[in-house]
Protein backbone atom coordinates (compact mmCIF):
# COMPACT_ATOMS: atom_id res chain seq x y z
CA UNK A 1 0.00 0.00 0.00
CA UNK A 2 1.12 3.63 -0.20
CA UNK A 3 1.58 6.26 1.77
CA UNK A 4 -0.58 9.00 1.02
CA UNK A 5 0.85 11.81 3.41
CA UNK A 6 4.35 10.53 2.43
CA UNK A 7 3.77 10.94 -1.31
CA UNK A 8 2.59 14.72 -0.61
CA UNK A 9 5.90 15.27 1.64
CA UNK A 10 3.48 16.03 4.36
CA UNK A 11 6.09 14.33 6.92
CA UNK A 12 6.02 11.50 8.83
CA UNK A 13 2.38 9.28 9.93
CA UNK A 14 5.05 7.56 12.70
CA UNK A 15 4.02 8.48 16.26
CA UNK A 16 6.10 11.08 18.06
CA UNK A 17 7.15 9.49 21.59
CA UNK A 18 9.37 10.99 24.55
CA UNK A 19 10.69 9.18 27.19
CA UNK A 20 12.73 9.41 30.13
CA UNK A 21 13.38 7.47 32.98
CA UNK A 22 14.99 8.84 36.66
CA UNK A 23 15.86 6.71 40.07
CA UNK A 24 13.21 8.04 43.25
CA UNK A 25 13.83 7.18 46.46
CA UNK A 26 10.98 5.65 47.69
CA UNK A 27 9.37 2.14 47.15
CA UNK A 28 7.37 0.96 43.76
CA UNK A 29 4.75 0.75 46.34
CA UNK A 30 4.46 4.41 47.75
CA UNK A 31 5.15 5.38 44.41
CA UNK A 32 1.96 3.93 42.83
CA UNK A 33 0.44 5.54 45.51
CA UNK A 34 1.34 8.47 44.48
CA UNK A 35 1.13 8.37 40.54
CA UNK A 36 -1.70 5.75 39.94
CA UNK A 37 -4.20 5.76 43.45
CA UNK A 38 -3.64 9.74 43.58
CA UNK A 39 -3.75 10.16 40.15
CA UNK A 40 -6.37 13.04 40.28
CA UNK A 41 -5.32 14.62 42.92
CA UNK A 42 -1.43 14.70 42.09
CA UNK A 43 -0.82 14.94 38.61
CA UNK A 44 -1.68 18.83 38.11
CA UNK A 45 1.78 19.09 40.68
CA UNK A 46 3.94 17.12 38.28
CA UNK A 47 2.38 18.58 35.37
CA UNK A 48 1.67 22.00 35.95
CA UNK A 49 0.15 22.90 32.74
CA UNK A 50 -2.79 21.11 33.76
CA UNK A 51 -5.08 24.00 34.97
CA UNK A 52 -8.40 21.61 35.09
CA UNK A 53 -8.37 17.91 36.25
CA UNK A 54 -11.62 15.88 36.90
CA UNK A 55 -12.51 12.22 37.18
CA UNK A 56 -15.09 11.59 35.24
CA UNK A 57 -16.18 7.87 36.93
CA UNK A 58 -17.08 7.33 40.02
CA UNK A 59 -15.14 5.62 42.55
CA UNK A 60 -11.45 4.72 43.44
CA UNK A 61 -8.83 5.19 40.50
CA UNK A 62 -8.60 1.68 38.06
CA UNK A 63 -8.67 0.24 34.97
CA UNK A 64 -11.12 1.87 33.42
CA UNK A 65 -11.38 5.23 34.93
CA UNK A 66 -12.22 8.12 32.70
CA UNK A 67 -10.91 11.60 33.22
CA UNK A 68 -10.98 15.24 31.70
CA UNK A 69 -7.98 17.41 31.23
CA UNK A 70 -7.12 20.50 30.41
CA UNK A 71 -4.10 21.57 29.39
CA UNK A 72 -2.23 25.16 28.47
CA UNK A 73 1.19 23.89 26.35
CA UNK A 74 3.67 26.78 25.24
CA UNK A 75 0.17 29.02 25.37
CA UNK A 76 -1.90 26.72 23.37
CA UNK A 77 -5.08 25.44 25.30
CA UNK A 78 -6.21 22.04 25.09
CA UNK A 79 -9.19 19.75 26.23
CA UNK A 80 -9.17 15.83 26.52
CA UNK A 81 -10.53 13.29 27.74
CA UNK A 82 -8.55 10.36 28.50
CA UNK A 83 -9.25 6.21 29.69
CA UNK A 84 -7.08 4.21 32.40
CA UNK A 85 -5.79 1.49 30.20
CA UNK A 86 -3.40 -0.63 32.48
CA UNK A 87 -3.93 -0.11 36.05
CA UNK A 88 -1.27 -2.67 38.03
CA UNK A 89 -0.31 -1.65 41.27
CA UNK A 90 3.42 -1.16 41.98
CA UNK A 91 4.17 -1.80 38.46
CA UNK A 92 2.45 0.23 35.67
CA UNK A 93 -0.34 2.69 34.75
CA UNK A 94 -1.13 3.92 31.25
CA UNK A 95 -3.45 6.54 30.43
CA UNK A 96 -4.78 6.65 26.56
CA UNK A 97 -7.02 9.69 25.01
CA UNK A 98 -10.08 9.28 24.29
CA UNK A 99 -10.58 12.26 22.35
CA UNK A 100 -7.24 13.07 20.99
CA UNK A 101 -4.38 10.34 20.09
CA UNK A 102 -2.42 10.06 22.55
CA UNK A 103 -0.99 7.30 25.44
CA UNK A 104 1.18 7.91 28.50
CA UNK A 105 2.50 5.32 30.40
CA UNK A 106 4.38 5.29 33.88
CA UNK A 107 6.38 2.20 34.52
CA UNK A 108 7.99 1.47 38.11
CA UNK A 109 11.00 -1.13 38.26
CA UNK A 110 11.62 -1.44 42.23
CA UNK A 111 15.57 -1.80 42.24
CA UNK A 112 16.11 -1.77 46.55
CA UNK A 113 13.37 -2.87 48.22
CA UNK A 114 11.41 0.01 50.07
CA UNK A 115 14.77 2.16 49.03
CA UNK A 116 14.52 2.83 45.34
CA UNK A 117 12.63 2.52 42.43
CA UNK A 118 13.36 3.00 38.70
CA UNK A 119 10.65 5.33 36.76
CA UNK A 120 9.84 5.28 33.31
CA UNK A 121 7.95 7.87 31.82
CA UNK A 122 6.78 7.28 28.25
CA UNK A 123 4.22 9.70 25.97
CA UNK A 124 3.12 9.04 22.62
CA UNK A 125 1.42 11.02 20.13
CA UNK A 126 0.05 8.57 18.32
CA UNK A 127 -0.61 10.85 15.03
CA UNK A 128 0.31 14.36 14.24
CA UNK A 129 -2.66 16.66 12.21
CA UNK A 130 -1.32 17.38 8.66
CA UNK A 131 -1.18 21.05 9.68
CA UNK A 132 1.28 20.07 12.35
CA UNK A 133 3.61 18.04 10.00
CA UNK A 134 5.55 20.65 8.68
CA UNK A 135 6.44 21.25 12.60
CA UNK A 136 7.49 17.47 13.57
CA UNK A 137 10.63 17.93 14.50
CA UNK A 138 10.03 20.90 16.68
CA UNK A 139 7.09 18.43 18.48
CA UNK A 140 8.93 15.69 18.84
CA UNK A 141 11.24 18.09 21.16
CA UNK A 142 8.87 19.48 23.26
CA UNK A 143 7.73 16.01 23.79
CA UNK A 144 11.19 14.62 24.95
CA UNK A 145 11.42 17.62 27.18
CA UNK A 146 7.99 17.07 28.51
CA UNK A 147 8.78 13.41 29.54
CA UNK A 148 12.27 14.38 30.99
CA UNK A 149 10.31 17.13 33.31
CA UNK A 150 7.54 14.90 34.15
CA UNK A 151 9.91 12.00 35.84
CA UNK A 152 12.15 15.01 37.43
CA UNK A 153 9.03 16.89 39.12
CA UNK A 154 7.93 13.14 40.16
CA UNK A 155 11.21 12.40 41.87
CA UNK A 156 11.58 15.96 43.59
CA UNK A 157 7.59 15.88 45.02
CA UNK A 158 7.84 12.31 45.92
CA UNK A 159 11.20 12.84 47.81
CA UNK A 160 10.15 16.02 49.39
CA UNK A 161 7.07 14.18 50.90
CA UNK A 162 8.88 12.12 52.56
CA UNK A 163 11.26 14.03 54.60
Amino acid sequence: MFNLGSMLNLGSTDPVIGRAHTIVSCSAAELFQYIGVGLFDNYPKWSPEVKELEQITLGPVQLGTEGRQVRVDQGRRSESKFKISAFEPGQRITLVGVSDPFRCTYELQEISPAQSTKLTFSFELLEILAIMRPFEGLVRVAIKDGAGRTVQNIKRLVEAKQS
